[in-house]
């Protein structure tokens, strides 16, 4: 069908974003081929211009208990060397809040920040792995999102070197395994503070020192009762208050739910809560809450007095897909159940919020404790199946909408295939411009991935290849490719559920365009031979045309360049006779870049001039400036130096409008390559080394054979 477009065939997915030229198979650097380049290629980090100090930690409550635990903790956080700490201890024991006092309170120790990672070990859905956290990481040490390296080794290599040299705090919260911590331990003298349920002696190895939390004596228990509670009844009732910390275990969470039920009925007697909590435990002893009778008992008890539209919301949220959501998320749940009330969303997040069940964190998202969690999905397993489902399918419209209004405005040529909602009214997240868009679809990455692995658990087919779909400028502006690549199989497979021949051929599109991205060339050669199969079986003749040139592309990164000749003209050809003009002119322009990569420079100008008016003419400034770039380099490469400069320097100025920075770098290179063959050396450093700043921390060949390049110049004069 036609809605394949160049989206996702030559839709403005800038090489500044993804490090590749996905839409032709050009890289605008010095050529490889042009001369060797002797001894090893080394990578090089820059540690950002400006000094980021990062300030990821959740806020916390006050210590009130633990006075002891913290001055133990803040003991070891002031210990030259890097220190790994290990809190372990049940739930709801205080582990992170201990950890968050601790970090938050020694500003002098960690003048360069302090890192925050929730591991999700024990919150209901799969463990985050460490692919998953060390790009926010690196974001939050002042990389750019657009040059965070897309290798995951390359990743962990520029964290350990940007935390080499800084004196950070690092908390690694809710960890299962030490094989999940290991890997996000920073280098030189940072402190790190692990939590979990576990005690995680493998890093015992890696020098952590375990610090084991029990239960609260009784006393402490008592103290947080009252400073909770903060009124009189706690000094009125001090026999009956003891009671009441004993029946909650003296688990601080325990504690907190039960002070906090009290704390909004203020004439309501502690014996009350004592014979409620007493009744509920007896009552409820076999409906534990992983493994912990009490913790359940005193969250049964809250639930069981919350106005109707809290309840709604409290089991709605349970089957949320991520650790945390906005308060638009409740808005959805609310509009979908009949008893909801959609515009007074925040009050009832804020009823929650005062009954500790759910947590505000500074950035104005919530979240459940994890026991919680478990808490509010068992009050919803009790609920009638449809209620379940019309809460999970009106987070994941929330998600689609949002995903798909944040690609349209970052992918304006780029038609969207048919979105489906199960109601016509979604709450969605509207932009004010691309950047909003991007950073929302970062912020929000975690929780769209487990969106699509939901809505595929869920049986909803149909969501989840959508949602890939939307999902594609974060997949390439950010360079997850390992998401990209679960996500499309995910999405694959429900497209062929859904027995849609679009759907299954952007599937296969999209994820060999990802695939060519991450250096997958023979993967996305298969991933395009069937789409191309998909649209021919399915009488979609523009959607065959237009992977006959993905096939191109593919080829021409496997150095087949015959090959790629053909299927680019194939592709040309057919296009232009379907009227398809803009991916006609971009066939026309691959078959430019085959043609100077065969040594034939003044061909390419033709082909290249051609593509370029055409492209000028539908409107596409970015790849008409990518094909006047590719004229100027083949000028350059025929000794026709004066109008090469005058079409590279032509194409820099459009590339540095739409903010290039990579394609930019290319012409850069491109440009000094002419002045070195010139002669004229000191505007040839003058100009590899502009390109170099204008890489960053994009690592690519071109960019090493730059750095090669000029040290052979050696310094000026």
């Amino acid at each position: 069908m036609s809605e394949i477009d160049d989206g996702r065939a030559g839709g403005p997915v800038r090489p500044s974003d993804t490090g590749h030229n996905e839409l032709g198979g050009t890289v605008y650097g010095p050529s490889v081929q042009a001369r060797t380049v002797h001894g090893g290629i080394h990578f090089s980090v820059q540690r950002p211009d400006v000094a980021v100090v990062p300030w990821q930690l959740p806020p916390g409550p006050p210590m009130i208990a633990r006075l002891r635990e913290l001055g133990e903790l803040r003991r070891l956080l002031r210990v030259d060397g890097g220190p790994i700490v290990l809190l372990s201890g049940m739930p709801g024991v205080g582990k992170t809040t201990l950890a968050l006092a601790g970090l938050r309170d020694l500003g002098e120790e960690f003048p360069d920040g302090r890192l925050y990672a929730d591991l999700r070990g024990h919150g209901g859905g799969p463990p985050a792995q460490w692919t998953e956290i060390v790009g926010g990481f690196l974001r939050g040490l002042g990389v750019p999102a657009g040059e965070v390296p897309r290798d995951p080794g390359e990743q962990l290599g520029l964290y350990r070197s940007l935390t080499a040299q800084r004196r950070l705090g690092v908390l690694l919260d809710d960890a299962a395994t030490a094989a999940q911590v290991r890997p996000l331990l920073p280098a030189g003298s940072n402190v790190t503070v692990v939590t979990s349920r576990s005690r995680l002696s493998g890093l015992l190895v890696n020098g952590g020192v375990p610090v084991h939390l029990e239960p609260l004596d009784r006393q402490a228990a008592v103290d947080l009762l009252a400073a909770t509670m903060n009124d009189h009844r706690v000094g009125e009732e001090p026999v009956q208050a003891g009671e009441l910390v004993d029946l909650c275990a003296r688990l601080p969470l325990a504690v907190q739910v039960a002070a906090a039920r009290l704390a909004a009925r203020p004439n309501r007697p502690i014996t009350t809560m004592v014979r409620a909590l007493a009744d509920e435990r007896g009552r409820l002893d076999a409906l534990a809450l992983d493994g912990d009778h009490t913790v359940r008992a005193a969250l049964d008890v809250s639930y069981r007095d919350l106005p109707e539209a809290a309840a709604v919301l409290y089991r709605g949220l349970g089957v949320h897909p991520g650790p945390d959501f906005e308060p638009i998320v409740a808005t959805a749940v609310l509009g979908a159940g009949e008893h909801g009330d959609p515009d007074a969303a925040e009050l009832v997040l804020e009823a929650l919020v005062d009954r500790n069940l759910l947590t505000e964190a500074a950035d104005g998202r919530y979240r459940f404790h994890d026991l919680i969690r478990l808490h509010a999905i068992a009050k919803m397993c009790e609920r009638p199946a449809p209620e379940r489902a019309e809460a999970l399918r009106a987070i994941l419209d929330h998600y689609l909408a949002t995903a798909t209004g944040a690609e349209v405005l970052l992918e304006p040529q780029h038609a969207s295939l048919t979105r489906t909602y199960a109601r016509a009214d979604v709450p969605r997240v509207e932009f004010a411009d691309q950047s909003a868009a991007l950073l929302w679809l970062e912020r929000h990455r975690v929780t769209l991935l487990a969106a699509i692995r939901s809505a595929a658990g869920a049986h909803l087919p149909d969501v989840a290849w959508q949602l890939t779909d939307a999902l594609w400028p974060l997949f390439l502006r950010g360079k997850y490719f390992d998401e990209a690549r679960t996500a499309h199989e995910i999405g694959l497979r429900a497209a062929r559920e859904c027995a849609d021949p679009a759907a299954e051929s952007r599937m296969s599109t999209s994820g060999g365009l990802c695939e060519l991205s991450a250096g997958g060339h023979e993967a996305a050669l298969r991933m395009f031979t069937e789409a191309s199969r998909v649209c021919v079986d399915s009488g979609d003749a523009v959607g065959a045309a237009r992977t006959r040139n993905y096939t191109g592309l593919a080829l021409l990164r496997l150095g087949r360049l015959d090959e790629a000749a053909e299927a680019f003209r194939e592709a040309e050809e057919r296009c232009r006779a379907l009227g398809d003009d803009r991916p006609a002119a971009l066939a026309r322009f691959n078959r430019a870049d085959v043609a100077l990569r065969s040594g034939l420079p003044d061909r390419a100008v033709e082909y290249a001039e051609a593509a370029r008016s055409e492209l000028v003419r539908v409107g596409d400034e970015y790849n008409a400036a990518r094909a006047q770039a590719l004229i100027g380099r083949a000028l350059s490469a025929s000794a026709r130096y004066d109008e090469a400069e005058v079409r590279l320097s032509a194409a820099l100025e459009v590339l540095r409008r739409h903010r290039a920075r990579v394609e930019a770098a290319h012409v850069l290179s491109a440009l000094a390559e002419s002045a070195e063959r010139r002669e004229r050396l000191d505007r040839a450093r003058e100009l590899y080394a502009e390109a170099l700043e204008s890489y960053g921390t994009v690592r690519t060949p071109a960019a090493e054979v730059v750095r090669a390049r000029l040290r052979d110049l050696g310094p000026p004069g």
